[in-house]
């Protein structure tokens, strides 16, 4: 069990991670800062995926499970103190929501509702998405990249996707409002269901069209609360969205953030499909596999 020496909330977070990520390489000969007991001051915690502050039954290491966690319109009373471990998560949470990276309900707990908005978090700053908030994603909170547009001169409302970095970005008076990550097109040929084509998610210029709330249920699999806008393709909330291309062509959201994109994404406004530029790749640590693993990469039952 890991023992976390330090909380704090996110103003004091932030100003504590900042001096502790800001200092740069050490000096030839320089002398760490340290406190007055001559102890040098902690790093941040790195905080994984399963994580639990002890609220809602959960161990830390556990992935937690749809039926421990509240729904997004839970009303009940705070859980209580969850601890250093919760603290810090609650805090990231709170971070990512101010930055438009939609977590869910802020419970201290690392669950899936987090663990898709780091994802989507770390690719928006240049990084792999992992299931974990490490050092360089610390840092990255303290000083997040600038949401850039994929469209210049677009209009101040639209929606974005982005088909290499996996990110849809919702702007509101050419500012980003809501960034998630999404699951598009598999690029391959599929038969099932009586239904044959090639699974890809065509880049362009296209409009909002119907939207559908709650579930539907298409020949392909189930949608929440679809928004079309290309044809029979939608965004739309689902239960599988992992970290690459795996759609039929729809583009799928986590289901926490298929509701907020609804009551966005307005009839007749633009949505923009397009192919990023590559970015400068990171180095992945030893041992650690790809993000976009693709062992399992057939196109599965959501559409």
């Amino acid at each position: 069990m890991r023992t976390i020496t330090h909380c704090f909330g996110i103003a004091a977070m932030i100003t504590v991670s900042t001096m502790t990520l800001s200092t740069g390489p050490a000096r030839a000969g320089a002398v760490p800062p340290r406190d007055s007991r001559g102890v040098p001051p902690p790093g941040p915690p790195v905080l994984r995926f399963g994580d639990s502050g002890g609220s809602y039954g959960l161990r830390a290491g556990r992935a937690p499970h749809a039926d421990d966690l509240p729904r997004a319109d839970d009303t009940s009373p705070d859980p209580g103190d969850p601890g250093d471990l919760g603290r810090e998560i609650v805090a990231v949470k709170k971070r990512l929501n101010e930055l438009g990276f939609n977590v869910g309900p802020p419970t201290p707990v690392y669950d899936s509702g987090m663990r898709t908005a780091v994802w989507a978090f770390q690719k928006a700053n240049g990084m792999r998405p992992v299931d974990r908030v490490d050092t360089a994603t610390w840092r990255a909170l303290v000083r997040p990249a600038r949401i850039r547009p994929l469209v210049r001169d677009g209009e101040p409302s639209r929606v974005e996707i982005d088909l290499r970095r996996q990110l849809l970005t919702v702007w509101r008076h050419d500012r980003p409002v809501l960034v998630s990550h999404v699951s598009t097109g598999a690029e391959r040929s599929y038969c099932e269901r009586g239904h044959c084509g090639f699974a890809d998610t065509p880049p362009g210029d296209f409009r909002v069209g119907e939207r559908v709330r709650g579930w539907s249920m298409g020949y392909l699999g189930a949608m929440y609360y679809p928004v079309y806008f290309n044809g029979g393709i939608a965004i739309h909330g689902s239960t599988l969205v992992p970290r690459y291309p795996a759609s039929h062509g729809c583009a799928r959201i986590p289901l926490h953030n298929a509701v907020p994109l609804f009551r966005l994404a307005q009839p007749g406004e633009p949505v923009h499909v397009r192919r990023s530029a590559p970015e400068r790749r990171y180095p992945r640590p030893a041992g650690e596999r790809r993000s976009g693993d693709r062992r399992d990469a057939g196109i599965n039952s959501a559409r």
